[in-house]
């Protein structure tokens, strides 16, 4: 896939704007959703590139905006979300319940009710593409930030369950690590109730170790694509650290031999595809 159309779900990100510039110098059609135009006025000059309005904590909002997308009448190729709220920060039982259960919803069941929405819209005789992005919390707690982390979690396993019943669509998720973006002004203002998230956000701005660029991210989904299904779908990718750049081969061999590889599992269980998990 050299080129096509790319929707991506709030450009008006940092990294959602950073793939538009480069998905639209490569030759793509780019669609794009913003809450409010201002955000993204200098984007209406593009050649080649549609802005959408959508709320993406409202389905209301969203049902318009898929209605104004299928009136474009241009089938996606590749669908992106760079959709990510860290608010609200602090210890679980001391934050407004009503304000995390947002936060859960528009980091993770909102976006899926977008794409839900957006599959009858893809370009049809051809794998759809579909580019999540993952957060902290992976591999241990990712503490006073558990909407978030609750919300990406639920994205990764939805990837591994699209894959798993939807046999023309390659979903797959991207840890991005650390960037520069603007939703680390959220953990700045909340310094206290962040607590040590403040001072990792502090370091990280002021190291460029282990901070990968646009380009690698945009690189990256580049490589899932081309790998389809067999190797990519369902799977969570960290963008710093996992060989897909220096040893990308190896790392789609070993992903296609081990079906469990890159995807949320029990630590410490053998997995037998044909009798269920063994606990060790």
């Amino acid at each position: 896939m050299t080129s096509g159309t790319v929707f991506i779900l709030s450009i008006s990100s940092d990294i959602g704007r950073a793939l538009a510039t480069i998905y639209r110098d490569d030759g793509w059609t780019v669609v794009g959703t913003c809450r409010k135009f201002s955000d993204v006025q200098d984007l209406k000059s593009w050649e080649e590139t549609y802005l959408l309005s959508c709320d993406v904590g409202d389905p209301d909002s969203i049902r318009q905006m898929i209605l104004e997308y299928s009136a474009l009448n241009r089938p996606w190729d590749l669908f992106i979300s760079a959709v990510g709220v860290l608010d609200p920060i602090g210890p679980w039982t001391s934050i407004d319940f009503d304000a995390w259960e947002y936060s859960v919803r528009v980091n993770s069941l909102a976006q899926l009710r977008v794409l839900h929405g957006m599959y009858p819209y893809r370009r049809l005789g051809q794998l759809a593409q579909v580019a999540f992005l993952a957060g902290g919390g992976t591999n241990n707690p990712f503490t006073n930030f558990s909407a978030y982390c609750l919300g990406k979690i639920a994205l990764i396993k939805m990837c591994e369950l699209i894959d798993d019943e939807v046999s023309d669509v390659n979903a797959f998720i991207i840890g991005p690590g650390f960037m520069p973006t603007k939703i680390h002004e959220q953990t700045i203002a909340s310094k206290v109730s962040a607590g040590e998230g403040y001072e990792k956000t502090m370091k990280f701005r002021a190291s460029e170790k282990n901070i990968a660029s646009y380009h690698d991210l945009y690189d990256c989904i580049i490589w899932c694509v081309r790998q389809g299904r067999s190797v990519a779908g369902g799977r969570n990718f960290a963008l710093v650290h996992d060989p897909w750049q220096a040893d990308g081969d190896l790392l789609a061999k070993e992903l296609e031999l081990d079906p469990n590889k890159h995807k949320l599992r029990r630590s410490g269980n053998i997995v037998d595809q044909t009798r269920g998990e063994k606990t060790i």
